[in-house]
């Protein structure tokens, strides 16, 4: 009798969190579905409400089960290739660089952003799809995630728009938004072909820098995509590599995918600087007694180590779909090498590298502290590879080391057994890795 009890109340939880995750998907897919009308020049292949519309089955579904999806979509993409084809793509390179924040994916999206006169680069379009999807608890849901991420950033680098539009908030009219996140990130975004005439009392939340320019005309963006040789994306919202198979297998997309890491001790000792309210628990811990191993905050750390080793292991076993279009770059290795490495990720994207990046590369590596800043993308690169050792204690370093240990040890980081070796700028705590990525 009380088995059949425990059952039931398993059965009945299980009910309730396949609906939660249901209402989400719905609201999402309700709200889109509104709004489906042509915007761009190139019309959506697969609408949002044939992504989402099976939302009553792979909420619960195992991973193993959400393929024959992903296969349909390919398949939908295939028979509107030569219908939908864009002019001249012969020969068009699509990079997606992955990573997380603050590894330095600003920076070094800058690497593809300064190469504005055939690259069209976009600035973490995804920020519009995160807040949709977030949930009441704070968290994203994943599920949801999974299948909305990759088909709007397919539908990015095929210079459309529309489906992100229907993020966007509050939406455009007419196609056109002052609330594109970090528009001003994106050369591309801010050029003379884009920049429409201000308006009077419109205020624009990410304007561009080199000009003054109105609210973003979407329909322009795309027009210019179009026009651009290459394209390129930086996000940081991507948990695992997995989920951007569909890109690969886009028969119009010749996609480089160009993974980012950093030590994870760094990257948490810049997140407790730039995120201090996210991060107040750190910052407490790190002043006062030990830091509790099971607390959600230390969960949340194991979790996001996981995901970057998992998505770094399945793109150095070079599975078909990834063959000759995975790279993995460290950071560490990008500041003190800066040239070398950024001719490495152009050679590999099969892209030109000009005296252009050369010399924003050369320029925007030794900078000078005073216009360096917390958000910046101009560094003394070389000074900036293991400050981060000065400024967190050894004992917020030993949790990250045993949470994170496995994905330290992969990427050829060094452990740290003192607070004296933590801070021995003699002692480099990078190792000389070689990573195969053709």
């Amino acid at each position: 009798m009380r088995i059949k009890y425990t059952l039931s109340i398993v059965f009945f939880v299980a009910l309730v969190i396949i609906e939660k995750e249901n209402n989400i998907i719905s609201r999402v897919s309700d709200k889109l579905n509104l709004r489906q009308t042509p915007r761009t020049p190139l019309e959506p292949m697969v609408s949002s409400r044939d992504l989402l519309k099976h939302n009553g089955s792979y909420a619960a579904a195992p991973p193993g089960e959400l393929d024959p999806s992903f296969t349909l979509v390919k398949q939908h993409s295939e028979n509107h290739t030569q219908q939908h084809q864009p002019a001249g793509s012969h020969g068009r390179k699509h990079i997606l660089l992955l990573s997380t924040t603050r590894s330095g994916s600003s920076f070094i999206g800058e690497f593809f952003n300064q190469q504005s006169d055939d690259m069209f680069y976009l600035y973490e379009p995804l920020w519009h799809v995160e807040k949709m999807l977030t949930l009441d608890t704070g968290g994203v849901n994943s599920t949801a995630a999974n299948w909305v991420y990759p088909e709007v950033v397919r539908q990015l680098f095929l210079c459309d728009f529309s489906l992100l539009e229907n993020f966007i908030q509050p939406a455009p009219v007419a196609h056109v938004t002052a609330d594109l996140f970090r528009r001003s990130s994106s050369s591309s975004l801010c050029e003379k072909s884009v920049c429409s005439p201000s308006v009077k009392g419109i205020f624009e939340h990410h304007s561009c820098k080199n000009r003054r320019c109105g609210p973003l005309n979407l329909t322009l963006a795309s027009e210019s995509c179009l026009q651009k040789e290459h394209r390129a994306i930086k996000l940081v919202r991507v948990r695992q590599l997995q989920t951007m198979r569909l890109l690969a297998e886009e028969p119009r997309l010749d996609i480089r995918f160009i993974q980012l890491v950093r030590d994870p001790r760094a990257v948490l000792a810049s997140r407790m600087v730039a995120f201090a309210a996210k991060y107040k628990n750190w910052k407490e811990w790190a002043t006062g007694g030990d830091v509790p191993i099971d607390d959600i905050e230390v969960s949340k750390l194991k979790g996001n180590c996981k995901n970057i080793m998992m998505s770094a292991e399945l793109g150095l076993k070079q599975p078909t779909w990834l063959r000759r279009r995975y790279m993995l770059v460290r950071y560490e290795d990008i500041a003190r090498f800066p040239l070398q490495k950024a001719a490495e990720m152009y050679s590999f994207a099969g892209i030109p590298f000009t005296p252009q990046v050369k010399a924003w590369i050369l320029s925007n590596t030794q900078a000078s502290k005073e216009t360096s800043g917390i958000y910046s993308t101009q560094k003394k690169s070389s000074e900036q590879v293991e400050k981060w050792r000065f400024n967190i204690p050894f004992k917020i370093v030993q949790v990250v080391q045993k949470v994170c240990g496995s994905t330290l040890k992969l990427f050829g980081y060094k452990f740290v057994n003192s607070e004296e070796m933590l801070t021995d700028k003699s002692i480099s705590l990078i190792k000389d890795k070689v990573f195969n990525f053709m």
